[in-house]
């Protein structure tokens, strides 16, 4: 009985003592979000914080952009992954709901005739309620964990995709250079051919080859101009950015290749360890644990109250004393209730299990498509790059020589702008499988990994002419 009573009192103690954090739960999802990003993330509740986060998204802005600093500005400045932060606050007002003792009930009843008055008093407490307080104050906070680490998964996914978009923006304006310099090889040869067609050294299906490619040119460079607005198109919805944010500048280059590719030692277990969705799917588990412990606690009483009454009648002495007030099981001892607790328990440890088992198979998938992409990287500048430029050397001499024509060296010409900007796609294929397996270790899963891509074949036959 003693015991009882000191739980009791302690529940009722913890009853009054719940109440709101000061950063609204977000402190946790920052922690997780800058282990995995680099840069943390705040929780935006006033107009002075939209304020401060706009203020360093245009001091970021003034500068040509960065890989990091597109995940910075997608992290401060991204409305929509604000708005998703509003579960954190959800989840932080149950969790304090459940840390407070419901709100007792108060009954009062007059009835008077023949001159004779009768009251009724009653206030009522939820015992049940605080018996099973720290039981349930357990399980709103496993909830609120569990928020927070989708809250961090929703914030790795915006950071992913921030540099996933600069990256594809940068190539295609980079290619865009690119397709000009074929375009105006593709002029000059068409015009080359027109005149010494005229002059009658020059056949007419060899013109028509020329006119061909300069057709060709022409709609490569139309789609190379559309692709440079969609990626940056791309990467404002990516950084949330309107207005006059977005005469914003991006560097004229991609990044080099590293050095050596990254290392990704342990992968698998690192993606069972540290990724988001695992560790959110444990908490499920665990969340739904406690749940389960909850509901078998209480499968015979359902709602047990107590409460202080009185009656109080005209002319008589007032009657004190007590009231309970408890649900009998007659028709439903509880048995349904634990059932379906035991199903959603099950079904979380399944989920579980499968969760981990794709998270090791996207590991594995995107590690190759990684060392895939950096290898190809690697080709195209040690090997591809220079040896179309030692060609094109070795071409000019000729050609000073004599010994080449110079539709020959226009040819040449052609085919080098066709590797180096093959060379240009590899390489920004390889910052997107990096990002992709960055976010497959720690983060979440990442989708269908990038599709490499070849050397376009209109642009690989363009050096036959």
């Amino acid at each position: 009985m003693v015991r009882r009573a000191v739980a009791a009192s302690a529940a009722l103690a913890l009853a009054g003592c719940a109440s709101f954090s000061p950063d609204g739960g977000a402190a946790r999802v920052s922690e997780l979000t800058a282990a995995r990003t680099g840069h943390p993330v705040s929780l935006q509740r006033t107009e002075a914080d939209v304020d401060t986060a706009a203020r360093r998204v245009a001091e970021l802005l003034k500068q040509p952009l960065t890989p990091d600093g597109a995940v910075e500005v997608a992290l401060l400045n991204h409305r929509g992954l604000q708005a998703g932060f509003a579960e954190l606050g959800i989840a932080e007002a149950d969790r304090v709901r459940a840390g407070r003792l419901a709100n007792p009930t108060f009954t009062f009843g007059r009835l008077s005739g023949g001159g004779v008055t009768e009251i009724d008093r009653t206030v009522m407490f939820n015992v049940l309620g605080l018996l099973t307080l720290p039981l349930a104050n357990d399980v709103a906070q496993r909830q609120l964990a569990q928020v927070q680490v989708r809250a961090a998964s929703d914030a790795v996914a915006a950071a992913a995709e921030a540099r996933k978009a600069f990256f594809g923006a940068v190539a295609a304006q980079d290619l865009v250079a690119y397709h000009e310099q074929v375009k105006e090889a593709a002029d000059a040869s068409s015009e080359l051919a027109r005149r010494m067609q005229v002059a009658g050294n020059f056949s007419k299906l060899a013109r028509m080859r020329e006119q061909s490619f300069k057709a060709d040119a022409t709609v490569n460079l139309a789609r190379a101009r559309h692709q440079a607005v969609a990626g940056r198109e791309r990467l404002v919805r990516a950084l949330g950015l309107s207005g006059d944010a977005l005469a914003f500048t991006l560097p004229g280059r991609l990044p080099d290749l590293p050095a050596v590719p990254l290392d990704a030692r342990d992968a698998e277990q690192t993606a069972i360890d540290q990724r988001l969705d695992v560790l959110m799917a444990r908490r499920e588990v665990e969340a739904t644990a406690k749940s389960l412990g909850l509901t078998r606690g209480t499968r015979f009483v359902n709602v047990l109250e107590a409460g202080y009454a009185n009656k109080s009648q005209t002319g008589e002495p007032r009657q004190n004393g007590f009231e309970i007030e408890l649900e009998l099981p007659l028709f439903d001892f509880g048995a349904t209730r634990t059932a379906r607790a035991e199903a959603v328990y099950m079904q979380a440890v399944h989920r579980t299990a499968a969760v981990a088992a794709n998270a090791q198979s996207e590991v594995r998938e995107t590690h190759s498509a990684y060392r895939t992409a950096y290898d190809l990287a690697k080709h195209y500048r040690d090997e591809a790059v220079p040896l179309r430029q030692r060609i094109s050397e070795e071409n000019l001499l000729r050609y000073n020589g004599m010994l080449a024509s110079v539709f020959e060296l226009l040819a040449d010409a052609r085919d080098q702008v066709t590797t180096v900007t093959a060379a240009i796609e590899a390489l920004r294929d390889h910052w997107l499988a990096e990002t992709d397996l960055r976010t497959a270790l720690t983060g979440r899963s990442p989708g269908a990994s990038p599709a490499l891509a070849p050397a376009r074949a209109a642009a690989a036959g363009q050096g036959g002419h």
